[in-house]
């Protein structure tokens, strides 16, 4: 597919970059922190990809060992477009898994959830969270069938210029290949020099439907078929036709070989010299007329561009250099934050917001979560690449009528976003994220700060994203309800981002009742700043929200209901989210620093860490930062815990199902911005840092 820059017109280069140093050798920076693999581990694959599209390789620089990676990080090609659905003989409908729930707000509201009992709601609901699910579009990968007679790996992922180039012995014969991905097309090229004839093996999968894997079903070969529909001397065009869905791979070659099927779905590119040069893009039937096979480019050209992409994207967005600190940690660090740099831009950057595995593996089933969106986006605003986060603000406006018909059968004005979706905005159920609520003021925070991160466009932002804003809003506002004894407003009725609690019993969670008055308070400025007067019901709110409820010791509890926080390892696992009210958040009337502070080393020392997520850690950093604690804030992003692990690809490894986890690569980025510019009223530099600590930076803007 051709991606096309839908949003230059709103977005321009930001005109003055924020320095917090002199010259940065951006190249040095960027080129220390290349990752070598130098053996087939299935940990340490390596994707070259353009936000849109990425083909994620193994040792041998394609995808040759496929089922050696299938239970780490795989060796996914996939896209924004690519999802497919089962067939639905049965004709399962959304309403097929509604449940009417009723939580005091004076009207029932209807929830899309999962069922134990066996009969068409618990099927409807199963069919309605696999499909659709994403597609992977194929593998490509050398003609090797013994993984134990490649030896003398070398391979090396060139960041800055988005190339993988890996070196090996192969059966004692010597193989030199290159790969690439186009900026503007879901397209890689790779170059293949070896002492034998290569041969390019393609195959073709079925989709497994799984939740959680490389969505490569090798065992229904019969249920799917790939045809060459068009052929020449040095390209072919083929079609894909799985069920109702259909794409096409256009493969060329510039060198003399041969192209033939080997199976229903599988074929075989053999060169008749010792090298190869060949392209493979997969686009949509949409985009079938505009291909012809003799207008195919070659590596080099493919590699050219991808080069441009590659040093603009370090060149326009912020660098942090940590060479000049002598804390050895520092060394991990960097390279932490260049490598999430770049797997970011790889996966995160396409037209909706992207699942926690990116476009490298399947998780729940391929769909995203808009709880997650924040952690994955809000760093390009930060980072100088605000044009990367325009696609997936848009893509709150195509699926608004969705959320809105959500609040509407809940019984709400505005729209309620949904937690658990896909490229439609449909909701999937589930008896965890349809009870979520933190997702909700995510695009409020997100359009903020990529009005702050363009000022030269700020007329055209509020006006694209100012309507989205308000609905928003007038959720949330909705949402609350009013205690007439206490004379404030309360949350309830919801599970919150510490998902251990339950949601008919759960009230005031602490994040979300910060989020609350942050989001409306901010809709509000959005009101005035295009004219419009401020909406005196979020002003009430606003001032009559309850505060963070505390025990007797001064410490925050996990909600106002959870009486036994200190007591019950339920409330003291998963997120420790109270965090964020005064982290991911800034200072306000709800949350007092010193109680925070207090409670901040009370989880440090007590919490249930091995339940906690990559994003914890940053959040934990970011809290730590605003308390004025920057020896903790650097202790928490490097704490020795496995959901912490960042691998040697940079990938930030949680578990056994998520072997990455691109919102803890989001997270830390976040983090390290604030640690290093701020935020709002912060006049230290590079507050988040302890004293000693040279850390040096350009481009990277502070949190409100």
């Amino acid at each position: 597919m051709k991606i096309r820059n839908l949003f230059l017109g709103l977005i321009l280069p930001i005109v003055s970059m924020p320095v917090f140093a002199g010259h940065i050798n951006r190249y040095q920076v960027v080129k220390r922190n290349n990752p070598i693999v130098t053996k087939l581990d299935s940990l340490q694959s390596l994707s070259v990809g353009n936000g849109h599209f990425a083909f994620t390789v193994d040792a041998t620089g394609l995808q040759t060992f496929p089922d050696r990676y299938a239970h780490g990080v795989c060796l996914g090609t996939m896209s924004d477009w690519g999802w497919h659905s089962f067939s639905n003989p049965h004709h399962y409908r959304p309403e097929d898994a509604f449940v009417t729930k009723d939580f005091g707000r004076g009207h029932q509201e209807i929830y899309s959830a999962q069922f134990k009992s066996q009969g068409r709601q618990h099927d409807a609901s199963n069919w309605l969270r696999v499909n659709p699910h994403r597609l992977h579009l194929g593998i490509v990968g050398l003609d090797f069938t013994d993984p134990s007679k490649l030896v003398s790996v070398n391979e090396r992922l060139c960041l800055w210029r988005g190339m993988v180039k890996s070196r090996f012995l192969y059966d004692g014969k010597r193989y030199d290949v290159k790969t690439v991905c186009s900026p503007d097309r879901d397209k890689i090229a790779s170059e293949v020099i070896s002492d034998a004839n290569p041969r390019i093996r393609f195959r073709f999968p079925y989709p497994t439907g799984g939740h959680s894997d490389d969505a490569c079903n090798w065992s229904s070969d019969g249920k799917h078929l790939t045809e060459v529909i068009k052929s020449s001397p040095h390209a072919v065009l083929l079609r894909h036709t799985i069920d109702s869905t259909i794409y096409y791979i256009r493969v060329t070659w510039n060198d003399k070989a041969d192209f033939k099927a080997t199976g229903r779905n599988s074929f075989l590119l053999s060169a008749k010299k010792r090298k190869i040069d060949f392209t493979v893009t997969f686009f949509q039937k949409s985009e079938y007329l505009q291909f012809s096979l003799r207008t195919a480019t070659d590596f080099h050209t493919v590699a050219q561009k991808s080069a441009r992409y590659w040093i603009n994207y370090w060149k326009r967005g912020a660098v942090v250099d940590f060479s000049h600190v002598t804390d050895p940690r520092a060394r991990e660090l960097e390279r932490r934050v260049v490598l999430s740099q770049y797997l970011l831009a790889v996966n995160d950057a396409g037209n909706m917001p992207p699942q926690e595995t990116g476009l490298t593996y399947n998780s729940w089933f391929g769909k995203f979560h808009l709880e997650m969106v924040w952690w994955h986006e809000a760093q390009f605003a930060l980072w100088g690449h605000p044009d990367l986060l325009v696609p997936a603000l848009d893509w709150y406006l195509k699926v608004e009528p969705v959320a809105r018909s959500i609040a509407r059968r809940q019984g709400f004005r505005g729209v309620r976003w949904m937690k658990m979706t896909d490229p439609s905005g449909m909701e999937a159920p589930s008896n965890v994220g349809s009870y979520l609520i933190w997702q909700q003021p995510h695009p409020i925070y997100l359009a903020e700060l990529l009005y702050r991160a363009v000022p030269g466009k700020s007329k055209e932002i509020l006006t694209r994203y100012g309507d989205m804003v308000d609905k928003t809003a007038m959720f949330m506002a909705d949402f609350v309800t009013y205690d007439s004894i206490s004379h404030r407003y309360i949350l309830k009725g919801c599970i919150p981002a510490q998902e251990t609690l339950k949601a008919d019993s759960t009230v005031n969670p602490p994040f979300e009742l910060s989020y609350w008055h942050f989001a409306l308070s901010t809709a509000q400025k959005w009101r005035e700043r295009r004219g419009l007067r401020r909406v005196p019901l979020w002003d009430r709110i606003i001032s009559q929200l309850s505060p963070l409820a505390m025990n007797s010791d001064s410490l925050y509890l996990a909600a106002e209901s959870a009486v036994n926080t200190f007591k019950d390892i339920r409330f003291t696992s998963d997120h420790p989210a109270v965090l964020g009210a005064l982290g991911v958040l800034p200072q306000c009337p709800l949350v007092q620093p010193a109680v925070m502070r207090k409670t901040l080393q009370w989880i440090w020392n007590n919490w249930n860490w091995p339940t906690t997520w990559g994003w914890d850690y940053p959040m934990t950093a970011m809290c730590a930062a605003r308390m004025g604690e920057p020896d903790r804030a650097v202790d928490a992003l490097l704490l020795a815990k496995q959901k912490n692990t960042y691998l040697v690809n940079g990938h930030n490894y949680q578990d056994d199902r998520l072997r990455i986890y691109l919102p803890g690569n989001g997270g830390l980025l976040t983090a390290v911005a604030m640690m290093c510019a701020g935020w709002d009223g912060c006049t230290k530099s590079n507050p988040g840092f302890p004293a000693g600590w040279d850390v040096r930076w350009q481009g990277l803007l502070p949190l409100p």
